[in-house]
């Protein structure tokens, strides 16, 4: 049977009306042409007629056959459309499953079932009860490109549900190339050996070069274990190369080479703790080598004895840190931090001091300490101070201070001092790191210029761009740090006064719980200090005494006492009473007093929005760790945070869990 190929069925590359308007131009002026040989001569018009009538019958033919092998070449391509629609759909290397409004399998194709062991016969089976997972992608809302591991191959997923349909296909071999990639990304890191000065200053030639020695045998080995490339770049830092997979194996052991370094030095009686910052996903090395240095700085400001793990854009990961930080500052130290701070604060035009929201006696102390050095150096300074947000005691302090006009007329409050600033003026931040801890956090933003002194360990978030940073913490308390800074300030200003002197020991006894806790040496030479120019330890008892409330309401707290495991306690708080912090932190440290408590936890309701926990510890548990994973910090025996949004017994559920996960 002829098939004719309708007009209306041609592609639309062959329907050229272009090429139908030359055709019918050019026969066109042929049939003008034999009309006109006629006019002319009657033998010429015969000839030009049959010329035109051979140009028809020649161009008829050679359309029936355009026509005839078009139709053969399109019936034959669009078999082979239909035949390779088939073949794919059975032979292609994609799983195909189609199932039923329920959810059932109704068909799937011959490669997806040679992917399935010969035991499984899927048909008729329910997705979910087949492969949970891919059922929980059909159901998703966002399901394209899902990847699941089934039967030991890793496929991709996408979801047609308008017709059930869901298509597998396997990239088993670029997932395997992709994680043999990322295990072969290259790690940077430095190791730091915190305290190898102090202890090979008391070693002769032989005894350093013995102690040496074995730590080449200890690293060497270890580097051996774990393919590291290391090299010592000066005395006490090491260079470090590795790749992701090694990194991986030693986050699984806790990087446990700081805790065994830790005992076998301790052993010699030369107890070495170290510290290292590792960093990776940049592309780069010497972006590599910075962000490992920045890491490593962390914990070194954190006290060493620790490692931190950190890749671009994601946040740290804490190991170690299971002794208090060892003292590494110095007189010397002391007297360049204190010509560094002169420097700067005589570089300003104005000099702004401010502590943390809801301050206590340390904040406010170190506060009139630097207002003090200031003073000293003749520059105008300002105290920050939110007069809504104080605790009992220094409230107390507060109305003592009025009586110190030259103190007081420095006090400013938040919005007072964002009217005074201006770009040239420098902002001191005391007794905390984190700018959005401050009083008032807009002042860093008015000003490119700023200084950081606290005791605490450093978190991950930091000021920008500080122009001097002392953060030890070693010290007992900030006040502390500021004392020992006096000694340098030379200048013919006032000294510090009764009330001044006051208020910083009044921050060491609250921070040392009475000289009970994290007290060093100097801790005693710089209280001894500050009771040499006038500090009143009367009136630091008056301040602190407490309400017969306040001590009722304690007493309250520590009934509901919940023994976790391992010496943990936690007392709670009623939901629906808001207690001042100082209520818990005090509660939190009558807990440690009682038999086997090692580490006291209080949470109580600080707002009608916020609930707040107050930690403490002998040492044996970080306190500190463990607050920083509910988004808080501190000190390994002393720590806190404060959590908006929740109820008291969520936030006890969730620090138990946190507890947990620490403990194992």
């Amino acid at each position: 049977m002829k098939i004719k190929l309708q007009e209306d069925n041609l592609p639309k590359f062959m329907d050229n009306s272009s090429l139908r308007l030359l055709l019918i131009l050019a026969l066109s002026t042929q049939l003008i042409m034999t009309v006109l040989s006629f006019t002319a001569y009657l033998w010429l018009g015969f000839v030009m007629l049959v010329f035109f009538i051979v140009t028809l019958v020649v161009i008829w033919r050679l359309g029936n056959v355009y026509v005839r092998e078009l139709n053969s070449y399109v019936l034959n391509l669009s078999y082979r459309i239909k035949r390779g629609e088939q073949e794919a759909l059975i032979k292609m290397p994609m799983g195909i499953l189609l199932l039923s409004e329920e959810g059932n399998i109704e068909w799937l194709n011959p490669y997806m079932q040679t992917q399935l062991s010969k035991e499984d016969n899927v048909l008729g089976e329910n997705l979910k009860d087949i492969q949970p997972d891919l059922q929980d992608i059909y159901a998703s809302d966002e399901s394209d490109h899902a990847l699941i591991e089934w039967h030991g191959k890793i496929y991709q997923v996408t979801v047609q549900k308008d017709i059930y349909a869901l298509y597998l296909m396997d990239i088993t071999d670029y997932a395997t190339i992709k994680e043999e990639y990322e295990e072969a990304r290259p790690v940077v890191g430095w190791l730091f050996l915190d305290n190898y000065d102090e202890i090979t200053s008391g070693l002769d030639d032989r005894g350093v070069s013995g102690f040496d020695s074995m730590l080449t045998t200890y690293f060497s080995n270890w580097g051996r274990q774990h393919g590291i490339f290391y090299k010592r770049v000066t005395s006490d830092k090491y260079f470090l190369l590795l790749n992701r997979k090694e990194l991986e194996r030693l986050e699984k052991e806790k990087f446990n080479i700081i805790d065994n370094i830790r005992e076998r030095t301790s052993k010699r009686n030369l107890p070495l703790t170290i510290s290292l910052g590792m960093a990776y996903g940049e592309e780069t090395f010497d972006k590599l080598a910075d962000l490992a240095q920045n890491n490593l700085d962390l914990a070194l400001g954190r006290g060493g004895d620790q490692a931190i793990v950190k890749a671009v854009n994601e946040e740290p990961r804490y190991y170690g840190g299971k002794t208090n930080p060892m003292e590494k500052r110095t007189r010397v130290r002391s007297r360049m931090i204190s010509q560094a701070l002169q420097k700067q604060i005589k570089d300003s035009d104005q000099v702004f001091v401010m502590g943390h929201k809801n301050p206590d006696l340390d904040a406010i102390g170190s506060s009139l300490g630097i207002a003090r050095i200031a003073m000293m150096l003749k520059k105008t300074v300002s105290v920050v101070v939110d007069q809504e947000d104080l605790s009992t005691d220094v409230s107390k302090l507060m109305e003592e201070i009025k009586k110190y006009e030259q103190v007081n007329k420095n006090i400013v409050s938040p919005t007072e001092a964002e009217k005074r600033i201006s770009g040239n003026d420098l902002v001191i931040l005391v007794d905390h790191h984190k700018p959005v801890l401050s009083i008032a956090p807009n002042l860093l933003k008015k000003t490119r210029k700023n200084i950081v002194i606290d005791h605490h360990r450093r978190g991950e978030e930091f000021t920008e761009n500080p122009l001097l940073v002392y953060i030890e913490p070693y010290a007992s308390s900030t006040a502390e740090l500021i004392t020992e800074l006096f000694e340098y300030v030379s200048s013919d200003g006032d000294p510090i006064n009764r009330i001044e002197a006051t208020a910083m020991l009044g921050g060491i006894v609250v921070d040392t719980n009475n000289f009970s806790l994290r007290t060093g040496s100097r801790t005693f030479d710089a209280a001894s200090y500050l009771q040499s120019v006038g500090a009143n330890s009367t009136m630091i008892q008056r301040l602190l005494k407490e309400d017969p409330e306040n001590y009722l309401q304690r007493g309250r707290l520590i009934e509901t006492i919940d023994f976790v495991k391992n010496g943990i306690a936690i007392a709670r708080g009623d939901e629906e009473e808001i207690y001042p912090p100082v209520i818990s932190a005090q509660t939190a440290d009558t807990m440690l007093g009682m038999s086997g408590i090692e580490a006291a936890f209080v949470v109580t309701r600080r707002s009608e929005d916020m609930v707040g926990i107050s930690a403490r510890s002998l040492g044996k548990i970080n306190v500190q760790v463990i607050m920083e994973q509910m988004g808080g910090g501190g000190h390994l025996s002393n720590a806190a945070t404060q959590i908006d949004g929740k109820t008291v017994s969520e936030i006890i559920e969730e620090l138990k869990e946190v507890i947990q996960a620490q403990l194992d």
